[in-house]
């Protein structure tokens, strides 16, 4: 494992999630002070956005707008280039817990995870689909079974969604058509057993890696939050650990993104823990940087 140097970006964040590079800069969402915000390079926080139920994934439609979901009330929004925000999709049809993260593909597809059960409450572990929303908001069942789907990368030709699994102990792969059907399912990488058991706590104590936020890069590898894990690390195809990055203060790492001039740049969202309760009044999250050496591939 390389020894690199880690830098704080900002600190005094809620929890951060689903960060993003685009148009030189850094988008990232923070669930308890409710905001996306920009980073600038020098940690500028600029606010962009209120999402009073929460703000996870972002994405951006060809069309240059951005889109949100909101994760409480199972909402998918949609902010034009002009700034004016609308509803692009309801969501709670098809959700088991909260909406979380999400990928949009190069035609405009989102592809949307949720917790598939009630993960601040201690309810019970239950499968989730990943959904699927059209251009014009028609929202679908893309994939069934997950278990707990989160971040998605989508390869630098199209034709590929990976999503992790983050009480799975895997990546699962499907092939995207242009008409966003996912099909041809299997296993990406693997790093233990499908945890069994009726509680969270039991199927947290068999994850080996339980993967988050994550990034492609160009040699075809994942670099993965790993939730449980207080790091990230890089996946080779078929699950093999190849790196790892891990931050002051012992801190958790839930999501991270390479982006950067030359897509080097590895952002990390960091913070003591990820339990709405502990969270919620806290300000302790932090952006971290470091500098990998292979740049960032694929869509966000």
């Amino acid at each position: 494992m390389v020894d690199r140097d880690v830098q704080v970006l900002y600190e005094g964040g809620g929890f951060f999630e689903g960060p993003r590079w685009r148009d030189g800069t850094w988008w990232v969402s923070d669930f308890y002070r409710h905001q996306v915000a920009t980073y600038a390079p020098d940690g500028t926080e600029t606010v962009r956005l209120t999402v009073d139920e929460q703000p996870s994934g972002l994405g951006w439609l060809p069309d240059g707008s951005l889109l949100v979901v909101s994760m409480k009330n199972h909402a998918l929004l949609r902010v034009a280039p002009d700034g004016v925000t609308s509803l692009h999709a309801d969501l709670t049809t098809y959700c088991g817990g909260y909406a979380n993260d999400l990928v949009v593909d190069r035609h405009g597809h989102a592809f949307v995870g949720n917790f598939g059960f009630d993960l601040m409450g201690g309810g019970e572990p239950a499968t989730a689909d990943l959904l699927r929303v059209d251009p014009d908001g028609t929202t679908s069942v893309a994939a069934e079974d997950l278990h707990f789907p989160n971040g998605a990368v989508i390869t630098p030709d199209g034709a590929t969604l990976i999503v992790g699994e983050t009480i799975g102990n895997r990546y699962t792969a499907f092939d995207l058509a242009d008409d966003g059907t996912l099909s041809n399912r299997r296993v990406w990488a693997e790093f233990g057993p499908l945890p069994t058991g009726d509680d969270i706590a039991t199927a947290m104590g068999q994850l080996v890696v339980s993967p988050d936020g994550c990034s492609l890069d160009a040699d075809g590898r994942i670099w993965a939050a790993d939730a449980l894990g207080n790091r990230a690390v890089l996946v080779a195809p078929g699950g093999e650990i190849l790196d790892e990055v891990r931050v002051p203060g012992g801190l958790g790492v839930y999501a991270c993104q390479l982006g950067g001039d030359d897509g080097r740049t590895l952002l990390l969202c960091s913070a003591p823990d990820f339990f709405e309760h502990n969270r919620a009044e806290a300000r302790e999250a932090v952006l971290f940087t470091t500098t990998v050496d292979v740049a960032h591939a694929g869509l966000l």
